[in-house]
Order: C-alpha cells, then sequence, then structure tokens
C-alpha cells in the first residue's frame, strides 16, 4: 500500500489516516470471505451510524464493511486505488466536497425512483451523482445580554457597518464558509458577494479563529455580539445534561436569515455511488436504506442534524433552535462557485 507523505518527507498520516490503512487491508482481506457487502468510505465519525449500519445488515443480510478518515484523504485514496478500488459508496459532509470527488471523476450516476421521491431536488445532484442524507443550517447567533441586534435580518446584513467589531467567525479557509459564500454568489451574484465579504471582514470582533464551538463560547461569553455557526453546534449545547453547557445555549438567540426571501442556507452530509464499485447494486440499496424514515432519524439525530428525506421529524434538540424555511439552492451549486468563493476571500483579506 503507498504511504501518503507531506513535504519536507515527514508524515502527513493523521491518527484517522494510519487506522484507514489498518482497516483497508482489512476489508480487502474480507471481500473474498463474503458472500453480500457493500464497502463503505465515511467522513462522519458517529456511534449512531454504526448502529445504523447494523440494523441495514440485519434487514438485508448485506455486510457493511466501514472505513473511515476525512473527506480529502478518503478522496485521495480513492484516486489512487483507481479501478482498483474495493470502495462502493462515499459518504462525506459538505456539498463542497462531495463536488471535490465528482470534480475528481470518482462518482458513478445512479438512477432511482426510490430516491427522486424521497428527497427534495435541492439535496441531491441533478445527474444522481450523489444524494443528500442529513442537512444543516448555517445559522447567525447573537448575545442575548446585549440584545437582538436590529436590522439584522439577512446574511447580506452581517456586512453592515452598524455591526463594525461585532462578528465572530470562522477562517475563510473553512468549508462551511466557503459554502456559505458560494451560495451568496449563487444568488446575489460574485460582484455583491465581494463586497459582502468586503464588509463583513471590517465586521470582525476578532481575527478569525477556531470552530463553530468557539464561536458559540465566546458569544455567550460577551466577547463577540454576533457569530455564524452551523445549527448542529448549538444543538449539541441545547441537548446537553451539563448545566453549564446548557447555561451556554441559554445565553445565545439565534436568527434564520432570510426568512422573507430565499430561505436560510443549509448544506449536506451526502453519499455517491463509487465509478468502479464492485457491489454497485448493494451500494444503490444501502443509500436508499439511508433515506427510509427511521435511518433518517438515526443519521440525522446522530449529529443533531435536520433529516433531508421530506416528512421526517427532527430531534427535540434541533427543534430547540427553531423552525424555518431553507434555501431551495441545489446544493452541487455551491462545489461549482467554491473556487470563485476562495478567491473573493483572498482578495478581501478574510484570512
Amino acid at each position: 500500500m503507498r504511504r501518503l507523505t507531506g513535504p519536507n518527507g515527514r508524515t502527513a498520516l493523521s491518527r484517522s489516516v494510519a487506522v484507514l490503512c489498518t482497516v483497508l487491508t482489512a476489508l480487502g482481506a474480507g471481500q473474498a470471505g463474503a458472500a453480500e457487502e457493500v464497502n463503505v468510505y465515511s467522513s462522519r465519525h458517529y456511534d449512531t451510524d454504526l448502529a445504523l449500519y447494523q440494523e441495514f445488515t440485519e434487514a438485508t443480510g448485506i455486510e457493511v464493511n466501514l472505513l473511515e478518515a476525512g473527506a480529502d484523504v478518503l478522496i485521495e485514496r480513492i484516486q489512487a486505488e483507481g479501478e482498483f478500488s474495493p470502495g462502493d459508496v462515499l459518504i462525506t459532509v459538505d456539498a463542497g466536497r462531495l463536488w471535490r470527488a465528482e470534480e475528481a471523476g470518482l462518482l458513478a450516476p445512479v438512477e432511482s425512483d426510490v430516491l427522486e421521491e424521497r428527497l427534495p431536488p435541492s439535496l441531491r445532484h441533478p445527474d444522481g451523482l450523489w444524494f443528500g442524507l442529513s442537512t444543516r443550517a448555517r445559522i447567525v447567533i447573537y448575545d442575548k445580554a446585549q440584545g437582538e441586534p436590529e436590522g439584522l435580518t439577512h446574511y447580506e446584513d452581517l456586512a453592515d457597518p452598524a455591526f463594525r467589531g461585532d462578528v465572530c467567525i470562522r477562517s475563510s479557509s473553512n468549508i462551511y464558509n466557503i459554502s456559505l459564500l458560494a451560495s451568496i454568489i449563487e444568488n446575489d451574484g460574485a460582484e455583491a458577494a465581494e463586497a459582502w465579504a468586503e464588509g463583513v471582514t471590517e465586521n470582525f470582533a476578532r481575527r478569525p479563529q477556531g470552530n463553530d464551538t468557539s464561536q458559540i463560547e465566546a458569544v455567550a461569553a460577551g466577547e463577540c455580539r454576533i457569530a455564524v455557526v452551523n445549527s448542529y453546534y448549538l444543538a449539541r449545547y441545547a441537548a446537553s445534561d451539563d448545566p453549564k453547557t446548557k447555561a451556554v445555549f441559554d445565553k445565545v438567540g439565534v436568527i434564520f436569515p432570510n426568512q422573507d426571501g430565499r430561505g436560510t442556507h443549509v448544506n449536506v452530509s451526502g453519499a455517491g455511488v463509487l465509478k468502479y464499485a464492485p457491489n454497485r447494486d448493494n451500494a444503490i440499496r444501502f443509500i436508499e436504506y439511508l433515506t427510509t424514515e427511521g435511518a433518517q432519524r438515526y443519521f440525522a439525530n446522530g449529529n443533531n442534524e435536520y433529516p433531508a428525506a421530506k416528512g421526517v421529524e427532527t430531534s427535540s434538540a434541533v427543534e430547540a433552535l427553531g423552525t424555518f424555511e431553507a434555501d431551495d439552492l441545489n446544493v452541487s451549486a455551491l462545489g461549482e462557485n467554491q473556487a470563485e468563493a476562495v478567491r473573493i476571500f483572498d482578495r478581501v483579506g478574510w484570512r
């Protein structure tokens, strides 16, 4: 097996990638003896997913061989394996990463009446290259102690000079921010999107840093008045039994932007069938299973996300955030506009 190395000869494998190599060997060994199987490459790491995969095996008799690592590592792995890849299904987080797999030519189109019936058009690739399994909203939160920011109802309002020194957010290299800007490019045009990014940069309360959890903590502590985070991060606080953690949730308010127009930006966890899948029929059956009502609850609730399939209820922690109308933009546009979003971030100095 090819060993991945970084510049200067240093090993670039994280602990998850080291595990990946070990599991891949075991996966390949298991192929010889398994009558019915599906080989799943996933960048999700939740115990509820494991329970769901076991239920799929019990229901169908198809054994799930699971290989976990970061999305970029998996994509590179599949490229290296080429036509000899044992992988059947790629599961990853964010439409931008699904687009990267698409651009690399790793995914095969799928026609499935089941998936077309269960999933709205906005949450599946127009050509069937991938299908959404759960969603999350990119929301605005604020410090309740400082009051709800007047005039902040749209993403576009985050660039208003009235909020100078108020905004905390992650770096421009974060895929969630790239996808958010990609959606603004699609909806408002590149020129308006660049003006927005420049305005938000001028409104930073601090240099972009940390993950979404640190943005929530900063707002609760009064360090920032406003922050932009994914909904599932905040839902974790709402679901906590720890009084200190729950107190953080109680200190922040939630705004679902653009409710009087296109709706709030959403993104997906999704799955696609790999181009050289040796168990293609099982792969399709597996993805279809992940969109059943019971599976959707498992899949979404494991990370406090929203189900992708139509008509499935959310968890109580997610419900605590409130209801909203989602942008029905096909999320494939987030990948298509990714490169332009990165260029805009670089030009305006959003680091």
